[in-house]
């Protein structure tokens, strides 16, 4: 019985460890490129509309290593699609590589001192590959949101994918990296649904060229190129949409109530 007990208790260490050599083999190619991040920030419509600051936070799904043109990434696309009603001021706090902690700890507060209108949230990836206890994520991400709501009218948090559709990992880490992903985005569901904020969807049949289009990936085979790029503005923008709705909602009822 405690022998058995022993094994158990072993087991996801063991697959834990197996995963963890997996990623070290998979960074440390010498023949794929490595990409380096950029900064998205910018202007984006015209200065007579109104004003809007979105605060983009988060990991290299936001610093967009490889994409080229820079327009072409989505959080720049959604700054692009919003300029047609608003001047779009993006500023990006995100550093690729980043996991929830370090969004909490090094990202928030320089968020909050900017301010603006909405801030949005992209990150959970690393914490997925890196191995994060998910209650230990889940945690971290409740108290990142619980920040922000705070000082933003308007929130949105992006989902996180299919990490097992990674063309640069092994065959061996993808079927865990697809279980990781999954879990943490349900966790971003959870905190989502109990702050009453809107969440991309990042599972589904419009993600599936991820698993069979070389196009969507950028030369490392890790990060999302242009094409990979579009599919997840293509999530975020009715994310957006739909977190100023709330946001605007919100202030509707505020007023009503005052009055």
């Amino acid at each position: 019985m405690a022998r058995n007990l022993w094994k158990a208790a072993k087991r996801p260490m063991a697959i834990g460890g197996i995963f963890a050599a997996q990623m070290v083999q998979a960074i440390q190619r010498p023949d794929l490129e490595s990409l380096t991040d950029q900064d998205p920030s910018g202007s984006f419509g015209d200065p007579s509309l109104p004003p809007l600051r979105m605060i983009a936070l988060g990991d290299s799904t936001i610093t967009a290593p490889g994409v080229e043109p820079l327009d072409a990434c989505w959080i720049r696309r959604v700054a692009i699609h919003l300029s047609e009603r608003y001047h779009v001021e993006l500023i990006s706090v995100a550093v690729g590589g980043s996991r929830v902690v370090d969004v909490r700890e090094s990202q928030v507060h320089r968020a909050i001192v900017l301010g603006g209108d909405l801030a949005i949230v992209s990150v959970g990836g690393n914490d997925a590959l890196r191995m994060t206890p998910l209650n230990r994520f889940e945690r971290s991400y409740d108290q990142v949101v619980r920040m922000l709501v705070t000082s933003f009218p308007a929130i949105a948090l992006c989902g996180v994918g299919d990490l097992g559709a990674i063309p640069r990992l092994p065959a061996i880490a993808q079927g865990i990296a697809r279980v990781r992903g999954r879990s943490m985005d349900h966790a971003i569901g959870r905190v989502a649904h109990h702050y009453g904020i809107a969440k991309s969807r990042a599972w589904g049949p419009e993600f599936a060229p991820f698993e069979y289009d070389p196009e969507v990936w950028a030369a490392d085979l890790f990060h999302a190129s242009a094409g990979g790029h579009q599919m997840y503005a293509d999530a975020a923008i009715p994310l957006v949409e739909e977190a100023l709705t709330r946001a605007r909602s919100a202030l509707s009822g505020s007023d009503g109530s005052s009055t």
